[in-house]
């Protein structure tokens, strides 16, 4: 069985979770997710804790024991705490404005970058050289940053660009004569 899939999901004060034949939902203080059940994948809900177990012995079967059990633990941390990545800005007269539900991006383009927040994210800037992009889905928040990311990737000469908070880029060394 897999190690991942073994462990049970706490469920915290404050969170409700439903289990139906074909769909698991999560509510909490944060929001409302849901996922779809898998039929190779029993989900019990003991008293405050949600244990998965495979129908069968197969390797299918084992494998998605633990995909969904993280799965629903991240929709359970969704709803309850949240998640959020931070982007830096490198560069010269690079900034970032967030006005409502819209991110302005200056970053060395002729024309300033607007990218239009989704519901359920919600996006910060608390300098105009950060971006905090929260929500209560991480695979949503991962794919908003990726795609903010993605208008100015950083350059491997001087690293400037839009980066993860996290991330180390390796410069390259010039060409020489």
């Amino acid at each position: 069985m897999s190690r991942i899939g073994k462990l049970p999901v706490t469920i915290p004060a404050g969170v409700e979770v439903a289990v139906n034949d074909s769909l698991i939902s999560v509510k909490g203080a944060l929001g409302a997710l849901s996922q779809a059940q898998n039929a190779l994948v029993k989900v019990e809900n003991k008293s405050g804790t949600l244990a998965f177990t495979p129908v069968d012995e197969s390797r299918e079967a084992n494998a998605m024991s633990g995909t969904l059990r993280q799965l629903v633990n991240n929709m359970v941390t969704g709803v309850s705490k949240g998640f959020e990545k931070k982007l830096t800005l490198i560069g010269v007269g690079y900034k970032a404005q967030a006005q409502g539900s819209k991110l302005n991006l200056n970053v060395g383009y002729s024309h300033p970058v607007e990218i239009e927040m989704p519901a359920g994210i919600k996006v910060e800037t608390p300098t105009p050289t950060e971006v905090v992009i929260k929500g209560a889905d991480r695979q949503r928040v991962g794919q908003i940053a990726s795609e903010v990311r993605a208008v100015r990737p950083p350059e491997p000469y001087k690293g400037k660009g839009i980066r993860y908070a996290d991330e180390k880029v390796v410069i390259k060394e010039t060409k020489k004569k």
